[in-house]
C-alpha cells in the first residue's frame, strides 16, 4: 500500500495542543533534513543577500538559522529565541500553501514575516528594519497545554 501526503484544510481531530502533532520522525524527518541541506547549498540570490544580513548575529544581536525545520516545514530563516520566522517567497510556491504554512506556524505561536524576492533584492535595509521591529516587539511565548492524562504539579503543596 502506497502512502501519499496531502494537505488538509478542515478542522483537526487531534489533541488540544497543535505542537503535539509536530513529532516528525523516521523517513519523513530524514527527507526534511535532506531537503534543508539542498536548499542551503542552492539558495536564491535574495536568500544569499538576506543571509549576509542575518548571519553571525548581525541584526540586533539575534541568532538566526537558515533552512530550519519547524515542525513539518522548512523555513528560510528562523530566530528560535523569539519564535520568529522570515520567509522569502518564490514563484514556485502557491499562496494556498503559504497560507496553510503560516496558519500552522501561528497555531503554535510562531510569528511569520514574508517578503518577496524583489523586496529583498531592491531594498534589503527596509526588509531588515521590518524584521528588527518584529524582533524587538514583545511577544508571549506559547505555553504547552497539559493533557488530561498529565499530572499537574502544584508548588504550593
Amino acid at each position: 500500500m502506497k502512502k501519499t501526503l496531502s494537505i488538509k484544510t478542515g478542522p483537526k481531530e487531534s489533541s488540544a495542543d497543535p505542537r503535539d502533532n509536530w513529532g516528525v520522525k523516521g523517513k519523513r524527518l530524514d527527507r526534511l533534513h535532506e531537503m534543508a541541506r539542498d536548499r542551503k547549498r542552492n539558495p536564491s540570490d535574495a536568500e544569499k543577500l538576506m543571509w549576509k544580513q542575518l548571519a553571525n548575529q548581525r541584526l540586533g544581536g539575534f541568532k538566526f538559522k537558515r533552512q530550519f525545520i519547524v515542525g513539518t516545514s522548512i523555513v528560510d530563516f528562523a530566530c528560535p529565541a523569539v519564535w520568529l520566522v522570515v520567509e522569502i517567497d518564490d514563484a514556485d510556491i502557491g499562496s494556498e500553501v503559504e497560507a496553510l504554512s503560516d496558519r500552522k506556524l501561528a497555531e503554535v505561536g510562531v510569528r511569520v514575516l514574508r517578503f518577496t524576492n524583489e523586496q529583498v533584492l531592491e531594498d534589503v535595509e527596509a526588509v531588515c528594519g521590518q524584521i528588527l521591529d518584529m524582533l524587538n516587539t514583545k511577544f508571549e511565548k506559547p505555553k504547552r497545554h497539559r493533557t488530561s492524562d498529565a499530572v499537574a504539579y502544584n508548588s504550593d503543596n
